[in-house]
């Protein structure tokens, strides 16, 4: 059962983008999968995806850290990490990274490339409190990475505390 984020959220999917279920992709621990199409190669196709927790007072590149393991101990091959940056504000931060790792496709391997970004909300009852969002980019680093970096960064830029109306 695809899991749930511990803050509503909104989005816009960049044009070419489509939403799928992650129970249907085996990704079951997201709440939200998004795929491009045009980018399927040797079954994989580039893949966004956002899962989230509560934490206190977290630290986000502890965080970071924590996922970079989490794809060591998940069979991955030859996890690097590579750049990592701060963003955001104090009230609303984050981190972002970049991850090469190799895993088998179709018994052969493959360089892959994550771009994760971890975003930051401040519970507003409970300032030592956040929700924090993680939100994945995954793509074959040589066919897919770049075709889809814009897209992905665009993607990020709406990302947003769902809208209430009273």
């Amino acid at each position: 059962m695809a899991a749930t984020l511990p803050v509503p959220i909104e989005f816009s999917l960049p044009e070419g983008w489509r939403s799928v279920d992650p129970d249907e992709i085996g990704t079951p621990d997201a709440a939200f999968v998004a795929l491009n199409p045009v980018t399927a190669k040797n079954g994989f196709t580039a893949n966004i995806s956002i899962t989230g927790e509560v934490r206190e007072n977290p630290d986000l590149a502890e965080i970071g850290d924590e996922a970079v393991e989490h794809l060591r101990v998940a069979g991955a091959q030859g996890v690097q990490l590579g750049r990592r940056n701060e963003v955001g504000s104090p009230e609303s931060p984050g981190l972002t990274q970049a991850v090469k790792l190799t895993v088998l496709l179709n018994g052969a391997p493959a360089d892959l490339v994550q771009f994760q970004v971890f975003m930051a909300m401040r519970d507003q009852r409970d300032q030592h409190r956040s929700a924090v969002l993680h939100v994945v980019l995954s793509a074959l680093l040589e066919d897919q990475f770049e075709y889809v970096i814009d897209d992905f960064q665009k993607f990020l830029a709406t990302i947003e505390p769902e809208k209430t109306t009273r």
